[in-house]
């Protein structure tokens, strides 16, 4: 049996749909123009969009960030173009006593800005309590007659183990160690530390903090 077909127009002289599924067309126009009307738009949004989000903007942002805040959008490095020594945002792993040491990194290699991590161990964790246990230890060896409560940022690590800085506190407590090895006046190296002292951002931000690279490259750089 052959499928029933429509007159093809209804009263409004607009194209009807045939009974098999068919579509007759009204003045000419094909399914073909109907599709090129209804891509060819959205083709050219499509492109002009990924122009504007894909080139003009990234370019305006690098513009600015280059003009406004350079230091910071080349990523914060220390030192001169031909020698970058670091980076204030990344701390750096210092051991010899004569240095100020930072706070300990849970990445591997230690401070590895490719693979920020902390130490997710639990408070309740032995392998947590034998880290401290070592970082202590290890204070202690380098500086036997230091009685001083050691600060908590000296035997833990931070969420990132990438931080550049410690708290004033920690520093202090390095700074009889540091004069010993370097043979400087207590005083001196006391001074030092309030120098690289940062105060909270706008007065609220964050807590005090030393930058321990800085600070060790001031220290390097006394006569």
């Amino acid at each position: 049996m052959e499928p029933i077909q429509s007159t093809g127009r209804g009263s409004s002289g607009n194209p009807v749909a045939n009974l098999d599924g068919s579509r007759e067309q009204a003045g000419g126009t094909t399914i073909l123009t109907e599709l090129q009307q209804t891509v060819m738009p959205a083709l050219l949004l499509f492109l002009v969009l990924t122009f504007v989000t894909g080139v003009v903007y990234p370019l305006a942002v690098t513009v600015v960030a280059q003009l406004a805040f350079s230091s910071a959008a080349n990523g914060s490095l220390i030192g001169d173009p031909q020698h970058h020594i670091g980076s204030e945002l990344v701390g750096q792993s210092f051991t010899e006593p004569r240095y100020f040491w930072g706070r300990p990194s849970a990445t591997t290699p230690a401070y590895n800005g490719l693979g920020g991590s902390g130490s997710n161990l639990a408070t309740t964790n032995p392998a947590l309590m034998d880290a401290v246990k070592d970082r202590i230890a290890r204070l202690h060896a380098v500086d036997p007659d230091n009685a001083a409560k050691i600060p908590v940022d000296l035997v833990t690590t931070s969420a990132s183990g990438l931080d550049p800085q410690i708290s004033p506190t920690a520093a202090q407590y390095q700074a009889g160690r540091i004069a010993r090895e370097r043979g400087l006046p207590l005083e001196q190296v006391t001074k030092l530390i309030a120098q690289h002292t940062q105060m909270p951002t706008f007065g609220f931000l964050g807590q005090p903090r030393v930058d321990v690279l800085r600070l060790n490259l001031s220290l390097d750089a006394l006569k």
